[in-house]
């Protein structure tokens, strides 16, 4: 057995960098000795970060690599199933980000291929290893709060939209954006599939694009019915401006737990005028640091150890089903109903 994986990164981006720092710098039993991206000028800036011995601008030509056993995909989503196809048919195993793919027939032939050729397929919902949504999840196990009755998640992100996210129909918006992160976690809590689903979305930070683009929502609330009878709401908002927020609430009939914080540390200053104030959560990359490495490792370790990853091409899929379903609800102006998982 072998005592590393060998890792390349392909798409060198913003978050394509958490995952080269996470692999270089902290993943025991893993080594990135490759990088790719198409853009020279992002591959020449992480290659000064990483400093790895081979670098690529086609994800093609990382597949001939013999000495690659596992690829990182972190493109653009829309090459997200050549990609992992690609890598799957070269024997390596691959971990992809979230979005899985476009649409459902690509997340299933993405998982078909994988099964086929034996090799493992994670996907990219790093809060199922946060250590608070973790002990969320443990409450849930153990019974302390009895039974599950309404789970709640948010994420509202204060990054100001680009220009093609105005266009839903191809970007989704938020429920695309950053509530896929709310479903997978409330499908993990809840253990079970949706029944049916109810989203309202609108447009209250960027009305200079209303008349060009009167699809576009910055701000949604999702409801869901779970087929167990339990209740979820997600909210989701962009451009909130007052910082990175994503919390979550599982309600029982003998308790409620609280899932994250939006402090940025424990430091709360009381002010002569009775203000009470603390820092905000700026960003996912510094809430999520510590989950982002391990997730890499519980990814390196189900290589290794040939066991199941903990998040399956499944569930990258059933966030895809969910997401899409949640946009036809807000274009459509009604409950939709999930069927055929």
């Amino acid at each position: 057995m072998k005592d590393k994986i060998k890792v390349c990164l392909i798409g060198c981006g913003r978050a394509g960098m958490i995952h080269a720092k996470s692999y270089s710098r902290y993943v025991k039993n893993a080594e990135l000795i490759a990088i790719c991206d198409p853009d020279e000028e992002n591959l020449k800036a992480a290659q000064e970060e990483v400093e790895v011995q081979n670098i690529y601008t086609d994800y093609k030509e990382v597949m001939k690599n013999k000495d690659i056993d596992a690829v990182i995909v972190v493109t653009p989503t829309k090459f997200h199933h050549q990609i992992v196809i690609a890598a799957a048919n070269a024997g390596k195993h691959v971990f992809c980000e979230k979005p899985m793919a476009i649409n459902e027939e690509e997340c299933d032939d993405m998982i078909r291929v994988c099964k086929e050729k034996g090799v493992k397929l994670q996907l990219g919902f790093m809060r199922r290893f946060d250590k608070n949504f973790q002990k969320g999840k443990a409450v849930i196990d153990s019974g302390d709060i009895g039974e599950v009755t309404l789970l709640k998640s948010n994420t509202h992100g204060p990054s100001e939209p680009k220009a093609w996210m105005f266009d839903v129909r191809s970007s989704y918006g938020p429920i695309g954006e950053v509530n896929s992160h709310d479903f997978d976690t409330l499908r993990w809590y809840a253990g079970c599939e949706v029944k049916k689903i109810h989203a309202i979305g609108h447009n209250f930070r960027s009305p200079e694009v209303k008349e060009q683009y009167p699809e576009y929502y910055d701000t949604c609330v999702v409801l869901l019915e779970f087929k167990n009878g339990i209740v979820g709401t997600i909210s989701g908002a962009q451009y909130v401006k007052y910082g990175y927020d994503a919390r979550a609430e599982i309600l029982g009939t003998k308790g409620l737990v609280k899932v994250g914080t939006q402090k940025a540390d424990d430091v709360e200053v009381i002010t002569e005028q009775q203000k009470n104030i603390s820092d905000s959560v700026n960003s996912w990359r510094s809430l999520f640091a510590d989950a982002y490495v391990s997730e890499a490792d519980s990814f390196i370790e189900c290589i290794l150890n040939d066991g199941e990853p903990e998040v399956t091409g499944y569930d990258g899929k059933m966030a895809l089903v969910l997401v899409h379903a949640g946009l036809k609800s807000i274009l459509e102006k009604r409950p939709v109903e999930i069927s055929g998982h």
